[in-house]
């Protein structure tokens, strides 16, 4: 003889379940919530029985009814649940008929999935760490190549704004030439700050195709447009969640993607392509640009209320012809670096020491960089001598020496570079120098052209 179990029975069954279990009427009236659902949600029974299930919905217990559903499918129907906004549940809802085939109640299984899920989260994360391209990827900062050295002063100015301002949330521009160092201050940054050890993203906004600069960016779902990878993709804001977002070349940013990354900035939410929900991130934002962005706002190139969002803190980095006391400490540093880098001994002469000295270096530090890594792999002698060094560098030392007028251009340069360090914006520059605010821009453009 089988044995049936009675109410009293099935109701203990219920009870010590390891998943949440709620029981709905016909009607969607909730009859029975066990323990376990109890500890998955944080709800007590006694706020849900009794209670209809779209009167929970609207007063945020749960984001979406899988009862609610299955009443109107009449079939068994699972779905991702959110509760409360802190956890997620999977909630498998299962329609019991009476003998006339109708619905007498829904029995809903819910199984908290948010440390899984976060789990996946992560994993996904690493794994597109691990596929970055060459115009975006994280930066270490304790590399011997990138360390920031200097001996003048404009510089020890500048690294001084720097400890101020690393530790706060604070966007900062970085501006000057290409090759002056702009990466390796955005680390400096990076490094002072509370985020040293979350996620740091580098992107060259000049780099990434336009057309795909948006799904870079925000990242899109599973099957948001064609060509899309089915698992779909984590975009770079939601990467450096929590840590800090260098935009290289801000000024070649398409206006499309600005608006959006304005208003990401703001409201500090993201929404992937072809998604509903909004993902709050909180980045630290470094921009970075070798062109003149008040310029490019002036000709509609770039949104003003962007420019003020991002340079909250702007920093100014003068090119190495004019800070020449930095030049030794630099060629001695990566001439060392490179010589045991690749294991091989070289020394400079004073003569060749001289030389670098005395060069423009129009490149910059990258150019002095480079010159030193030429010098100690390409050249088979112990001694570097002069005519070691490359033709440009020989060309430029044994040219007749400037005339009057390029040395007077020099000395604007620097009074100007020094006066837009000290005001906020070209008209206050240009007032300051006693000039007409288009002959400043005039002047600036000139100099970037050459």
């Amino acid at each position: 003889m089988i044995r049936t179990l009675d109410k009293e029975q099935m109701m203990a069954i219920l009870e010590f379940s390891t998943d949440g279990i709620y029981v709905v009427d016909r009607q969607g009236v909730t009859l029975f919530v066990n323990k376990a659902y109890e500890q998955i949600t944080g709800f007590p029974r006694e706020v849900l029985v009794g209670r209809h299930m779209q009167d929970l919905i609207q007063e945020g217990y749960i984001n979406q009814s899988v009862s609610l559903q299955v009443l109107q499918e009449k079939r068994k129907i699972s779905l991702l649940q959110n509760i409360k906004q802190t956890k997620e549940v999977i909630a498998t809802g299962n329609p019991v008929f009476d003998a006339a085939g109708n619905i007498e109640m829904i029995v809903t299984s819910v199984r908290d999935v948010t440390e899984l899920n976060t789990l996946q989260n992560e994993l996904s994360k690493a794994k597109t760490f691990s596929q970055m391209q060459n115009y975006r990827f994280s930066f270490t900062t304790d590399q011997e190549e990138t360390k920031f050295l200097f001996k003048s002063m404009s510089m020890q100015r500048i690294y001084e704004k720097i400890e101020q301002v690393a530790p706060f949330p604070t966007s900062v521009l970085l501006t000057g030439p290409s090759g002056v160092g702009k990466e390796v201050l955005a680390n400096l940054i990076h490094h002072l700050s509370d985020r040293k050890d979350k996620p740091f993203i580098k992107v060259n906004c000049g780099a990434i195709p336009e057309t795909l600069v948006e799904s870079e960016f925000f990242g899109y779902e599973s099957g948001a447009f064609t060509g899309a990878r089915r698992e779909g993709k984590i975009g770079l804001l939601e990467l450096a969640n929590e840590g800090t977002l260098m935009l290289d070349e801000i000024g070649e940013m398409p206006l499309q993607l600005q608006v959006k990354l304005l208003r990401a900035i703001q409201e500090k939410k993201i929404r992937r392509i072809g998604g509903t929900e909004a993902i709050s991130v909180d980045i630290r934002i470094i921009s970075a640009t070798n062109q003149n962005i008040t310029a490019l706002t002036e000709q509609k190139k770039f949104r003003e209320d962007l420019y003020y969002r991002i340079s909250v803190v702007e920093i100014q980095i003068p090119p190495l012809s004019q800070r020449r006391e930095d030049v030794e400490i630099l060629v001695e540093h990566y001439f060392d670096y490179f010589c045991q880098k690749f294991k091989i001994r070289k020394e400079m002469t004073q003569e060749t020491k001289q030389c670098l000295n005395e060069y423009e270096w129009p490149g910059n530090v990258r150019e002095l960089k480079n010159i030193m890594e030429n010098v100690v792999t390409s050249v088979p002698d112990e001694r570097i001598e002069p005519y070691h060094l490359p033709y440009r560098i020989q060309y430029s030392l044994h040219k007749p020496m400037s005339n009057l007028k390029k040395r007077m251009e020099q000395i604007e340069k620097q009074i100007v570079r020094d006066t837009l360090m000290n005001h906020s914006s070209l008209r206050q520059a240009s007032k300051y120098l006693g000039i007409d605010h288009s002959t400043l821009i005039k002047k600036l453009k000139r100099w970037e052209e050459q």
